[in-house]
């Protein structure tokens, strides 16, 4: 017991050096576009400068693998985002892989963004360009896969349609508590979001962590043929409720039609593309950011 709670509380000191790592190499990059070297000061004025953007969600923004072998540097939708464009965004990312939308909006991660949002260090016009958030995926997967199912000896197509309406509704839930928190610490700044992609429930998965999908629907009696329609159920009923709260136009959130643009060959492992996949999506984030930001990205 006492062992557990220790490497948890490591884990824990882990994932705040990785953050504050981040956020050190991002202010270094807002301090020099703030203060430009005199050589450079005539073409900085000239230049537009970079969106600035602050980054929260799972592993699709926090990815540390290559595929699914080990990688010097991440390689999910955010690392792939800062090179994109003819003028690539800064992003601040406090991401961390495994969380849910609810533990992306629980009270330690909730205040880990207010110190993000009030720290003029972070930002060049006192608070980000937007905001990009990447949440729900881990709300379906995983070993809790299994309490959305129904049995295959049952009558059911294999998602439980009622069990599942509910999580949308706290999936929702996180998102509505995102919006509010963004209307009291950093007022009219847009959030963008994503649907995900059609994962593949094949079992596969890198060595240090997964599979997400394929037990609990072998659990269930289902083949991993059987949950590519159940997989892709789930997904797009996601995305359904997350256009629903994009129309809102209160909520000032623009959802990034990302489904449908991986092809298997891109997909590493059950949940996650490898980089080059993983460029298609922020390639689509990019030109979401070039219709709300034209000339800056």
């Amino acid at each position: 017991m006492r062992h557990s709670l220790q490497l948890k509380q490591q884990l824990q000191q882990t994932i705040e050096a990785e953050i504050a790592a981040r956020t050190q190499q991002h202010q270094a990059h807002i301090a020099a576009l703030k203060n430009p070297a005199p050589g450079l000061a005539s073409h900085a004025a000239r230049a537009a400068r970079p969106l600035v953007l602050l980054a929260h969600g799972d592993s699709w923004f926090d990815y540390p693998l290559d595929g699914n072998a080990l990688s010097l540097h991440s390689t999910d939708v955010i690392a792939q985002l800062q090179s994109a464009g003819a003028i690539p965004p800064s992003v601040l990312n406090v991401s961390h892989n495994g969380d849910s939308s609810s533990d992306e909006m629980a009270l330690p991660k909730q205040q880990r963004l207010i110190a993000a949002l009030r720290d003029s260090n972070n930002w060049i016009g006192g608070q980000p360009d937007a905001i990009l958030f990447s949440g729900g995926g881990n709300d379906i997967a995983g070993d809790k896969f299994c309490i959305l199912l129904d049995y295959a000896d049952s009558a059911s197509d294999g998602l439980n349609l009622v069990r599942f309406a509910k999580l949308l509704e706290m999936v929702e839930a996180s998102y509505l508590d995102l919006f509010a928190f963004r209307d009291r610490y950093a007022p009219g700044v847009p959030i963008f979001g994503h649907c995900y992609d059609f994962a593949i429930p094949d079992g596969s998965h890198p060595l240090c962590a997964g599979p997400w999908l394929l037990p609990s629907l072998a659990y269930c009696g289902w083949t991993a043929s059987e949950g590519i329609p159940i997989v892709r159920q789930a997904l797009e009923g996601l995305a359904a409720r997350l256009r629903k709260l994009a129309a809102a136009p209160a909520n000032n959130f623009i959802l990034v039609e990302t489904q449908g643009t991986l092809a298997v060959a891109d997909w590493a492992n059950e949940l996650h593309p490898y980089p080059a996949g993983f460029r298609k999506i922020a390639e689509k984030f990019a030109a979401a950011l070039r219709l709300r930001f034209p000339g800056h990205i």
